[in-house]
Parts: structure tokens; C-alpha cells; sequence
């Protein structure tokens, strides 16, 4: 950018408190903040172009957070939440058939039973009502890029994005610089590997004495199935076939009302194969027999993609910082197994609400609210992470089938003796240092889509409804250029070209020469690219403001 832009004086705003983030997380945090003292200003930022917008999930929501958050909402005609969930199924997938494990081996916490699917997009746009109607400011479509710091190294607000900045760095005709807005203190909700979130965590050394974070790839499609084939309340869950036993993963079928039907798959991210390629597993995943047939006649409504943080108890940053905290996805509350996070992000964001309430109240501001960090543990987002968080370790250490047996006997015995015969066991590598390369595998052949149930990325894409300004700088940056052509394509033979689930990234060959394509329009704010790469040489960053997928009741 050039030195007269980053001269231009910002315009700036303040509050009582600045939340990052229009999830689960942040609009629960506001609403409490409201619910404790109305007299505070609070302001939620979302990068999406509406509350929802970006949000993906399965989802099966525990309502245990919502009910503490808003206990009157039963006894409301138009929550999201339609769908109780009202028959459980696990199932063990094998190339040609399936075996469905009774419902009595299951850990109680397994159990749906008084959960609701949903679409969280539409969830978050009910809670932002809410949030409005307590009067907080929402602002769609402004990304938040930059932290500011005081002179004492505290956070004392964030810094939107520059808007109308083109491709060569330069203000086009309809430049806006961007906007400061200025907090007591700073909550931080922006969901998986957050870009504010990834610099705090560096800055603050937050992930100090933990464990790497743990991720997982999760694509999702919503279809409007025939009335044959569709069950309402039912939630259908399944590992194995197409993922080989030593590469971690699974699916899910959610029937929710108006015969629509959600189904995912969720690669684990620390797998080893550089040719792996989760969207093709995904939709090899719909080819068998034990699947397909809910989709025959049906139509394939929407698409998206989402990374998912897996790491749990072992995993999760230190929360509190000065000036501020982490919560939601960006801290990591994902109970792995239960493949469930919105009740506890919606606990994060109460709980550090409570205290930074507490802390305004007192006369406090832009200090370390230690309190938030101190508590989650004795919390029930940390009994509930606590109990489960052998699972990922033991899957990964021990592959699918024995490594799932184990977990689920870890579940057991802390259920029945609130204890762990492994004790709490580490995540070792991270996703990015798991992959191999690739002279050590062999490449995996996938049937080409048939357009009925199968499907390419790019048709794909269209379904997001992802829109980019394609004047406008890059907000996938390759660090070192070099290095990606001698690492990315030479030892690990491209894997970015695989593991995008929106065929962002290409290796092309120009006058001889290996040329790096981004295609940044098709990119669905997933973070795989971020996480995976095996040289951590690619920094997504947000790009203009409102820009990025448009989910649907996804």
C-alpha cells in the first residue's frame, strides 16, 4: 500500500466493549454484557456481508448455553430451533456395506436426546436480533484486520480494513479508509484460525505450555430430499469407508424440517498422504449403498466448507490477554466426539461477558481480566471438554478402528469414575508437520462427478454464493515464493491444489516455468489452506469487508 494511504487518519468510535465476530460466541457475549448493564455500549463486528453469512456447522446444537443465555425462548413462535432431535444412529462403513452399533454402547454423552438441528447461520441471525433489540450495534460487512495497542502494550481496540484498495496496493475511486473502534476491552470471536486471533496468540505467547491446536476440514451440503427418504429428528453419524483406518474422520446426516437433509464429512487435518483429497472423499462418501439412497430424486441446495478446531482440553490458548480474551472457535471448544461446539461457544462468550462486566463495573479497563482464563476450566465447557479429551490422541495414535474402541472406553470410564486410565494424553505434531511427502505415497484415483449426486468444486463454489472484488490485493499470501515452488510442488507435489475444498490454489507451467494460481474469488473463508500447508507458508487474510461466501440455512 502506498505510504500517502497508511498516512490518511482514521476515524474512530468508542465503546465500552469491541467484540470481533457475529457467532455464537460474540452475539451471546453481547447479549450478556446488555442482560448485566444495559448502560454499555457494546459493538459486534462480523466480516460477513450479514450475521450468518459466513457461518457453517452441522449443526446439532445442545441447548444448554441458549437456555441460560434466553430461558424464555421455548415460549417463542420464531426461534430457529424447529428440529428436536429424535432418533440416533451410528454406523461403521465398509466399500460395500455398513454396520450400525447398538445405541447402548454409546457414552451417555453421546446421546442427542433434548438436542435440536439447525442451521447455526440462522441461529446467529435470531441472536442478532436479540442483541439489537438490547441495543447493541451491529456492523455487517467490516473486517476487522489490525489490533491496536497502547503504549503499554495492551489492546485498546481493532482497526477495520481499508475498502476500494486495488490489485497493485494503490486507493481506487471509491477508497474508504478504514475505521478504529475503540474498547475498555476487546473480545475476540472470529471463529477457526482467526487472523486477530492468530496474532494475539503469537504476540501474548498464549499457546504457551499447551499443545498444538488440532483441526479438522469439514464440507457440508444442504438437499431437499423426496418425503420417502426423509425422517425428520433424524441424526445419523459414521466413520470408516471412504477414509482408510489409519486416516482420522466421519460424516453426518441431519434431517431437519421441510424434507431437507444435511450431510457432511470432516477430514481430520493431521493426515499424512499428500494426494488425499477431502472433497472427492466427501463425495465418494455419498456413493454408498448405505447413503445414496436418501438423495436419489433429491436436490442439491447449498455448499460450503469449514475448518474445525479439534484440539479440546490439551489445545486451548491461554484466554485472557491484556486488554481482552479469546472466545468460541477461536479459543477451540469443540467436544470432538460429541462433534458439538456452539453450546460452549455460546458459555464462552457469557462467561467472559460476566467478567468483564464485573471488571467495567469496578473501574477496570484495558487491563488482564485473569478471571476468564482462571474459571473456563472449573466450568462446564471444561467438565465437558475434560471428559473427552483422550479421543482425538487415541485416534490418531491408534487409526480408526482401535483408536475409536479406545476413546470410546476413555469416555466410559470417565463417565462411570470421572477418571482416565491414559491420563490426559498429547496431540504431538502439528497438522501441517503430519504431512508426508510425497515420494512416500502414491496417488489416489477418484471417479469424476456425475452431476446427480456427485459433484465438482467450481459447481460447488457457485452454491456458496462466495463473491470477491477480483481488484483488489490478494488475501491469500504466499510468504516466500521460493520456497513454495522447491517445497509445496516438489517434495509435497501440490497439495494445496487438493486439500482447498474450492479450487483456490493451481500449479500451472508458463514458458517453461512453474507458475503458483490463486484464484482468491473462489475462496470460501475455510482456513484449510492456513492450517495445512506443510511450510506454514500461506497467511490467509480477511479481505474487503462483506466479501466471501452468503450461506443459506447452512
Amino acid at each position: 500500500m502506498s505510504e500517502q494511504v497508511g498516512m490518511l487518519n482514521r476515524e474512530s468510535m468508542e465503546f465500552d466493549v469491541v467484540i470481533v465476530g457475529g457467532g455464537p460466541a460474540g452475539l451471546s457475549a453481547a447479549i450478556r454484557l446488555k442482560q448485566v448493564n444495559p448502560e454499555l455500549s457494546v459493538v459486534v463486528l462480523e466480516k460477513g456481508a450479514e450475521v450468518g453469512a459466513h457461518i457453517l456447522s452441522g449443526a446439532v446444537v445442545d441447548p444448554i448455553g441458549i437456555d441460560r443465555l434466553l430461558p424464555g425462548w421455548r415460549n417463542e413462535a420464531d426461534h430457529p430451533f424447529k428440529t428436536e432431535v429424535k432418533d440416533d444412529h451410528f454406523l461403521v462403513l465398509g466399500p460395500a456395506g455398513s454396520v450400525r452399533l447398538p445405541n447402548i454402547l454409546m457414552p451417555p454423552l453421546m446421546s442427542n436426546h433434548g438436542n435440536y438441528i439447525v442451521s447455526l447461520g440462522n441461529v446467529c441471525r435470531w441472536l442478532a436480533t436479540k442483541a439489537e433489540e438490547l441495543g447493541v450495534e451491529i456492523y455487517p460487512g467490516f473486517a476487522a484486520t489490525e489490533v491496536l495497542y497502547n503504549d503499554e502494550g495492551a489492546v485498546i481496540g481493532v482497526a477495520t480494513g481499508d475498502m476500494g484498495i486495488e490489485k497493485n496496493g494503490e486507493p481506487g475511486p471509491n477508497y474508504t479508509r478504514g475505521m478504529e473502534l475503540l474498547g475498555k476491552y476487546v473480545l475476540v470471536g472470529e471463529g477457526v484460525r482467526g487472523s486477530l486471533a492468530k496474532q494475539l496468540i503469537a504476540k501474548f505467547d498464549l499457546s504457551k505450555d499447551r499443545e498444538p491446536q488440532k483441526f479438522g476440514i469439514g464440507i457440508k451440503e444442504l438437499w431437499q430430499v423426496k418425503s420417502e427418504h426423509h425422517r425428520q429428528g433424524l441424526v445419523q453419524h459414521s466413520f470408516g469407508w471412504p477414509l482408510g483406518m489409519k486416516t482420522g474422520g466421519g460424516s453426518f446426516l441431519y434431517h431437519l424440517e421441510d424434507n431437507l437433509v444435511a450431510v457432511g464429512f470432516v477430514v481430520h487435518l493431521n493426515y499424512k498422504n499428500p494426494y488425499l483429497y477431502p472433497f472427492e472423499e466427501f463425495q465418494r462418501f455419498k456413493t454408498h449403498p448405505a447413503i445414496r439412497t436418501t438423495f436419489e430424486g433429491g436436490k442439491r441446495l447449498s455448499y460450503g466448507a469449514r475448518a474445525i478446531t479439534e484440539g479440546g482440553w490439551q489445545s486451548v490458548p491461554k484466554l485472557s490477554f491484556p486488554g481482552g480474551a479469546l472466545i468460541g472457535c477461536s479459543a477451540g471448544f469443540v467436544n470432538v466426539p460429541r462433534i458439538k461446539g456452539s453450546h460452549n461457544a455460546v458459555l464462552s462468550g457469557m462467561m467472559a461477558a460476566d467478567r468483564i462486566a464485573a471488571a467495567i463495573a469496578a473501574g477496570r479497563a484495558n487491563d488482564e481480566v485473569v478471571e476468564i482464563e482462571s474459571d473456563w476450566r472449573s466450568s462446564d465447557i471444561g467438565k465437558d471438554l475434560k471428559k473427552v479429551r483422550n479421543v482425538k490422541p487415541l485416534w490418531s495414535k491408534f487409526g480408526t478402528a482401535v483408536g475409536v474402541a479406545l476413546g470410546g472406553l476413555d469416555m466410559w470410564t470417565n463417565q462411570l469414575f470421572g477418571l482416565s486410565i491414559f491420563g490426559t494424553l498429547k496431540h504431538g505434531k502439528t497438522d501441517a508437520a503430519s504431512l508426508e511427502p510425497a515420494s512416500k505415497h502414491k496417488p489416489i484415483a477418484y471417479p469424476k462427478p456425475d452431476g446427480v449426486l456427485t459433484f465438482d468444486r467450481l459447481s460447488s463454489v457457485f452454491l456458496s454464493n462466495t463473491n470477491h472484488e477480483e481488484d483488489q490485493p490478494v488475501h491469500l499470501q504466499v510468504k516466500d515464493a521460493g520456497l513454495h515452488e522447491y517445497s509445496e510442488l516438489g517434495v509435497f507435489d501440490g497439495p494445496s491444489t487438493r486439500f482447498c475444498p474450492a479450487g483456490v490454489y493451481e500449479w500451472a507451467e508458463q514458458d517453461g516455468q512453474h507458475v503458483y494460481i490463486i484464484n482468491a474469488q473462489n475462496c470460501v473463508h475455510c482456513k484449510t489452506c492456513d492450517i495445512k500447508d506443510p511450510n506454514q507458508n500461506i497467511n490467509w487474510v480477511p479481505p474487503q469487508g462483506g466479501e466471501g461466501p452468503v450461506y443459506q440455512n447452512m
